[in-house]
């Protein structure tokens, strides 16, 4: 049963830096940044569905990937959709991402965002 009660809002990701990290999804995506304040930004798609905000956090402590007994575990993650993964890479690593060193599938290739979050880029289904 579809609930006309709740609708999806923004998606809020803690960090340590709201703005830098609202200025690498905005440039990674070509989203705009559409608040920034002191420990608060958001980015917005172009058509306005879509709001992606961040929220710094007093101790921010970044999620280890590959999982490690005993570590801050991943909570979420985004998989981004690309057409060629390599030349995704290439961008991602220009707006400032950072390759895993551990990688587990040929369609797919997983970085860390500046605060440490991790995130594929997966090759897009025909």
């Amino acid at each position: 049963m579809k609930s006309s009660l709740i609708f999806m809002g923004a998606i809020c990701v803690d960090c340590d830096d709201a703005g830098k990290l609202a200025d690498f999804y905005a440039k990674l995506l070509g989203w705009e940044k559409v608040e920034n304040a002191d420990d608060w930004a958001a980015i917005r798609s172009d058509n306005g569905v879509h709001t992606i905000a961040f929220q710094a956090v007093e101790n921010y402590s970044a999620p280890v990937w590959p999982w490690k007994e005993g570590e801050q575990d991943q909570m979420m993650h985004f998989d981004f959709d690309v057409e060629n993964v390599d030349e995704a890479v290439q961008f991602a690593l220009e707006c400032g991402a950072k390759l895993s060193e551990v990688q587990y599938f040929s369609s797919s290739t997983t970085m860390f965002d500046p605060c440490g979050h991790p995130f594929c880029l997966c090759l897009k289904a025909e």
